[in-house]
């Protein structure tokens, strides 16, 4: 049965004023999510910079999330590196550490046959073999989409129990949601996209990993029940008000991440730092930006 329901913030990489991992502001963020009422955490995704940190430093931060988060709430550590080697490592670390899940992009770079996907992934699989393993489709970042066959290929993996879906076309979900009923397989399917999570819900997907839940929750927690009591009219309402959001972010100069831990400190009073180069901190005029999305995220949690 699917055990992946709700709103999973997908977590941002959290530093010292040094450009350090914090242990400290990770906790922090942990604890201001779990109290906003979120189902889980996607650690050490892009959101997370994940491509920026080392091994040692993914580690770190999942190993701090657990410390707060364990038996509260769910956990996938997206496990990905660029070569089998660390990602399996990587995988080992996070069920020994207790995650629900771990998650892998498709190797980036080099454009490799399917066959060379599928291996890569069940390696991962593999390394945590007590631990539910999610496929995540990023076509637009990875260069690489799941098809339908790489699907059947992965299924055949009992420990394969989700698709974290980013792709664009809201019809993937609904066509991973039939292929996976068409092999009498229960796959949970995330909606990525966070611009499109009413839609998302709507057309199949079970739950909804974001990169800018963080920095509003009750927001995308209130659309998830609005879709669930069938009120889709304040499921809408919320949706274009977090979307106002999301555009604001990205209007910045600086990385919208860098803009996300901006609007957080201005709601926890907390310092998350900014973001790992070669990603851009916020510039010269993006405090206005920051205001105004900090305004934006208010005007929605009074929907």
């Amino acid at each position: 049965m699917n055990q992946y329901k709700g709103i999973y913030p997908a977590f941002y990489a959290c530093y010292d004023s040094e450009g350090n991992v914090s242990t400290e502001a990770t906790k922090a963020l942990v604890e201001f999510l779990i109290e906003k009422g979120v189902s889980g955490l996607y650690v050490g995704g892009s959101s997370g910079e994940c491509i920026y940190l080392s091994v040692e430093e993914r580690k770190k931060t999942l190993e701090a999330v657990m410390e707060v988060a364990r038996g509260k709430i769910k956990i996938i550590a997206h496990v990905a590196c660029n070569n089998t080697k660390d990602s399996c490592e990587l995988a080992a670390h996070a069920q020994s550490v207790g995650a629900d899940a771990i998650a892998a992009i498709p190797p980036i770079y080099f454009r490799l046959p399917e066959k060379a996907i599928a291996k890569y992934w069940n390696d991962i699989s593999a390394a945590a073999p007590d631990t539910d393993f999610v496929i995540y489709n990023i076509p637009q970042l990875a260069g690489v989409s799941l098809t339908l066959p790489l699907l059947d290929e992965m299924m055949k993996n009992p420990r394969v129990v989700a698709i974290k879906n980013s792709s664009m076309p809201i019809q993937d979900i609904q066509m991973f949601k039939r292929q996976a009923e068409m092999a009498g397989k229960d796959i949970a399917v995330f909606n990525g996209p966070d611009e499109q999570f009413v839609g998302g819900r709507l057309i199949g997907a079970d739950a909804g990993i974001g990169g800018t839940y963080a920095v509003m929750p009750e927001v995308f927690v209130e659309m998830n029940k609005a879709i669930e009591s069938g009120d889709f009219d304040r499921a809408r309402r919320l949706q274009n008000a977090a979307n106002e959001v999301i555009y604001t972010m990205c209007s910045a100069k600086g990385n919208m991440y860098a803009v996300a831990k901006a609007v957080l400190k201005m709601r926890t009073g907390k310092d998350f730092g900014s973001v790992r180069a070669p990603l851009l901190p916020l510039e010269q005029g993006d405090e206005k930006v920051v205001e105004k999305a900090f305004a934006l995220v208010e005007k929605a949690l009074s929907l």
